[in-house]
């Protein structure tokens, strides 16, 4: 079956639940997005659901396991509507707030199963994503071997791999249950051999950070200041390339300049105009953008009103970029 994930949704869109997660420590640092209302939140994703939305994406880690319960509060009553994505692969603490290390064995990777169905309320998730996007390739089959067994028991429908790796996504590809693969994909962070690679036979890509943790959204210049807990702010995450010491990547926004008049046309806001651009790499493509309010799903979920850019528009912002 083609585009497995993709074609099983009403709406090709989903909602990112990392930042609802609130407040949670990895290896140190921030890792949340600061504080979090959650009657907001579950509004914010009661609004997405009315309009179609059924694809929710979470991890066991997002605020060490906040964001789960809230997703299984949310989805409470009309779960065979809903497509549940969580992850595992990084064990954290709950009470501490806090991750504690990776998975080493199946009986590891189970246990992270079962506690996020626990959380969740539920007793299968659609897909389960493996969240160490650097694990070694030569212990990958055992991870893989977990993820059939536990999906021939109907612990899971069908598993995945967050990573931007090509190699170690086509090791997973070839398993019976594998159904698709996420990784970062913005119209400034382009992944073609990952969107190539998910046009095969049965898979699809799951674009995270679609809006790049926000930059993309036109509401943050240098002048901007995060409240402290937000890993996007002053000391947050090593890895973090949309901000530095707490201010958006200067190039970054030179480039969104420059494309910002496509992006906008046709009556889009500047972040629906991304989410657009991500529908146009593919019918197999799905943004999942965060969020903390419902006035920014509706938004943001608004955008498919718009459908795709269109190839000519594509093709002109590419050719900006690249220039």
């Amino acid at each position: 079956m083609e585009n497995r994930i993709a074609s099983a949704l009403r709406r090709r869109i989903g909602l990112g639940c990392w930042a609802i997660g609130g407040a949670f420590e990895d290896l140190g640092r921030p890792a949340g997005w600061g504080d979090v209302d959650d009657a907001e939140s579950l509004r914010a994703l009661a609004a997405g659901l009315e309009m179609g939305v059924q694809l929710l994406d979470t991890a066991n880690i997002y605020g060490a396991g906040h964001s789960e319960r809230l997703v299984g509060q949310a989805v409470r009553g009309r779960r065979e509507d809903v497509v549940i994505c969580t992850k595992f692969g990084i064990l954290c603490d709950e009470q501490a707030k806090k991750t504690t290390g990776l998975i080493e064995t199946a009986d590891d990777i189970r246990a992270s199963c079962e506690d996020s169905l626990r959380r969740l309320q539920t007793d299968y998730i659609d897909i389960l994503l493996f969240h160490v996007s650097d694990f070694p390739l030569e212990k990958a089959p055992m991870v893989q071997e977990c993820l059939e067994r536990l999906a021939d028991e109907g612990k899971l429908r069908g598993y995945g791999w967050s990573t931007p790796d090509p190699e170690r996504a086509a090791l997973f590809a070839r398993g019976a249950h594998c159904v698709g693969f996420e990784f970062p994909e913005n119209v400034l962070e382009d992944d073609a051999a990952m969107i190539g690679l998910c046009a095969g036979p049965g898979l699809s890509a799951i674009c995270r950070t679609p809006l790049a943790m926000g930059l993309l959204t036109g509401k943050y210049n240098s002048e901007t200041q995060f409240k402290p807990g937000d890993l996007r702010g002053k000391g947050g995450a090593p890895w973090m390339t949309y901000y530095h010491d707490g201010k958006p990547d200067e190039e970054m926004l030179g480039r969104l300049a420059a494309i910002r008049e496509i992006l906008t046309s046709d009556g889009r806001t500047l972040a629906q105009g991304c989410l657009c651009w991500v529908l146009g790499r593919g019918a197999h493509t799905i943004p999942i953008p965060g969020f903390r309010s419902e006035k920014q799903v509706r938004e943001n979920v608004s955008a498919l009103e718009h459908g795709p850019l269109t190839k000519a528009q594509m093709e002109e912002i590419e050719a900006i970029l690249r220039g």
